[in-house]
């Protein structure tokens, strides 16, 4: 039996669609460079000088949608960073709500491995003092935020027992950065997620988020074969290469390359 004239139709669109570029209108929507006909049979809203070719190919965008309570724009699934949501957008497949919010669950906190290995390479300091390039640093690499370190909820000088709190306290913050980063379809085991977040800790999130090893692990590359690769590059105050970062760096993938059946991302 030969399928349908619709199906096949709507087989084709779905096909030229996952093939069309992506573009942005002035407003900041995301959309896809397609024909109007076809942005309007789909139920978009073409919008023209924001794509090449032919007059005829505009960008296509499909509004706005609401998943959970959470506010979301309809755009094609490569362009969000966020969480796509399939079933509440018009249009091809491709087009989901995109929203901001990555999950309600909280990431977990790293596991042993992860906590000896960053003591390991950030050392015990009691009392505020520059660590190797000058910051003022103070127990396990906690970076002073005001004149002498008064934010910290602690006596000086900081005891191993009171130290290892304040690392667990401050790990927090990029334990959430890397896990907000790492999309909801990528999957890591406590290891893989906790050199990352070491990473994270030595590096800050700002680097973290904008890094070549993120976009490829959310692209779905190799997390062995990313981590081995990326992991090295962060060797470097200015342009000078430090060795502890080559060391730590080096660490680092050893821990992530480690098998581990405990997975921590997604969170849940």
């Amino acid at each position: 039996m030969k399928p349908s004239l619709s199906i096949y139709l709507l087989t084709l669109l779905s096909a030229t669609s996952a093939l069309a570029d992506t573009c942005t209108v002035n407003s900041g929507q995301k959309g896809e460079c397609i024909s109007t006909s076809t942005c309007s049979s789909q139920c978009g809203k073409s919008e023209a000088g924001h794509c090449p070719g032919a007059t005829n190919i505009q960008c296509c965008t499909y509004g706005t949608c609401t998943v959970s309570g959470a506010s979301g724009k309809c755009q094609p699934t490569s362009t969000c960073s966020g969480t796509s949501t399939p079933g509440h957008c018009l249009g091809p497949s491709n087009i989901q709500c995109c929203t901001s919010f990555k999950s309600s669950c909280n990431p977990p906190s790293v596991n042993a491995a992860t906590i000896s290995l960053i003591k390991e390479f950030e050392g015990f300091v009691k009392s505020p003092a520059p660590d190797p390039i000058g910051l003022p640093t103070v127990g396990y690499g906690h970076l002073c935020q005001s004149k002498g370190c008064s934010e910290v909820p602690y006596d000086f000088p900081l005891t191993t027992t009171t130290a290892s709190e304040l690392l667990a306290s401050d790990l927090k913050k990029f334990e959430k950065c890397l896990a907000d980063d790492v999309k909801d379809n990528i999957h890591l085991n406590v290891n893989q997620y906790g050199a990352l977040v070491s990473w994270a800790f030595n590096d800050g999130c700002g680097n973290v988020a904008s890094s070549t090893l993120i976009k490829r692990l959310n692209a779905g590359d190799n997390p062995d074969t990313v981590a081995s690769e990326e992991l090295p590059k962060w060797d470097m105050t200015g342009e000078d290469v430090l060795p502890g970062l080559v060391r730590r760096r080096a660490a680092e993938v050893k821990l992530f390359k480690t098998a581990s059946v405990v997975e921590a991302l997604p969170a849940c």
